[in-house]
């Protein structure tokens, strides 16, 4: 497919300066531009790339100001970044597969009716009593136990597993490998030997939640474990029994959130971060890469390190890290200054 300058305008509201005739029928990163193909630019520091990009346009904001002159047809817009990701949700939904139907062999239980425009790849397995919302996508190789609910135009991706009774909200994107409901970590120590405790509750994802491969997200001991709405969870995370985490909250890979503790909205935790049971963490906070949480964390709060300290205090702490080897030789040249007296 192929839309010239002016036609990508009126698509995003944006203002051509240039050859508004220009075509194009790719996307590129700015660095790796090449004729025909559109890119963006929003990170201040890919600038110079603006200058030697072969790209034929590019997304720039209102306030770009060239100080050189540029190849590219530029196209003006508010916020590059928003205006790229819309036209790479275009792209998406024209390229992508819409598959529907009920594909052979796959098993649908007693009392679960797949309705219109579904789709049920080869080899699905979905229990008795499912809810399935219209549109819903289950890819080859997918499980979903009995009395779960799938809301409307949620993908289960190839090899996704979700456990008996629990429940997916519309909209959302689960990708392969990841499992919903598996039992808690939870075992009673009587007499020397650690004894499973049934879990007897469920998992909760609210709508346009988005969950990376492998993820597991496990069930409550009572109740529920509850992912909010518009939460996106990255690959290889691990969210225990009766966690709660709140609305558009995003976390990179390789977080770990212990039993029973309370993530709040709106809350950024960047990769490898560890989270212990039973603290609560406030709306709008930000975790640094690798931190360690063993204590509550206030709304608005930014933290890093291991114990999380907040951002300004680490920094601190880094600097004095830095000055110890100095501070070291000055100690033993005092002393050896001293003992010489």
């Amino acid at each position: 497919m192929q839309f010239s300058a002016e036609q990508i305008a009126q698509m995003i509201g944006g203002r051509v300066e240039g050859d508004p005739s220009v075509v194009v029928s790719t996307l590129s990163k700015i660095e790796e531009g090449h004729p025909g193909s559109i890119s963006f630019l929003a990170n201040p520091k890919y600038t110079p790339h603006i200058y030697d990009t072969e790209a034929s346009v590019v997304l720039v904001a209102d306030s770009f100001e060239a100080e050189h002159p540029v190849k590219p047809t530029l196209i003006r817009v508010p916020d590059p970044y928003a205006a790229m990701t819309g036209l790479l949700e275009m792209a998406s939904k024209a390229m992508g597969s819409h598959p529907t139907g009920i594909e052979e062999p796959s098993h649908v239980g007693d009392g679960t009716k797949v309705p219109e425009e579904a789709y049920i790849g080869a080899f699905a397995y979905i229990g008795k009593n499912v809810t399935l919302g219209k549109g819903v996508k289950i890819y080859p190789q997918v499980y979903v136990g009995d009395n779960c609910e799938i809301g409307d135009n949620t993908v289960l991706y190839a090899g996704v597993k979700i456990y008996h009774g629990c429940k997916v909200g519309n909209r959302c994107i689960i990708h392969s490998g990841a499992v919903i409901g598996a039992d808690g970590f939870g075992f009673a120590p009587v007499d020397g030997h650690y004894h499973k405790i049934p879990q007897l509750g469920i998992v909760e994802i609210a709508d346009d939640v988005e969950i990376g491969a492998n993820t597991t997200v496990d069930r409550a001991t009572m109740g529920a474990t509850k992912v909010g709405a518009g939460t996106k969870l990255d690959n290889l995370i691990q969210i225990a029994h009766n966690v709660e985490v709140g609305n558009d909250t995003v976390m990179a890979a390789q977080v770990g959130i212990a039993g029973s503790s309370k993530v709040g909205s709106s809350c950024r935790i960047g990769g490898q971060v560890g989270i212990a049971g039973h603290i609560r963490i406030g709306d709008d906070v930000e975790i640094g890469a690798q931190a360690g949480l063993q204590r509550n964390v206030r709304q608005g709060s930014r933290v890093i390190g291991s114990p999380a300290v907040d951002i300004g205090d680490f920094a601190r702490q880094v600097v004095y890290i830095k000055n110890l080897e100095r501070l070291n030789r000055r100690v033993d040249a005092l002393e050896k200054k001293n003992e010489e007296k």
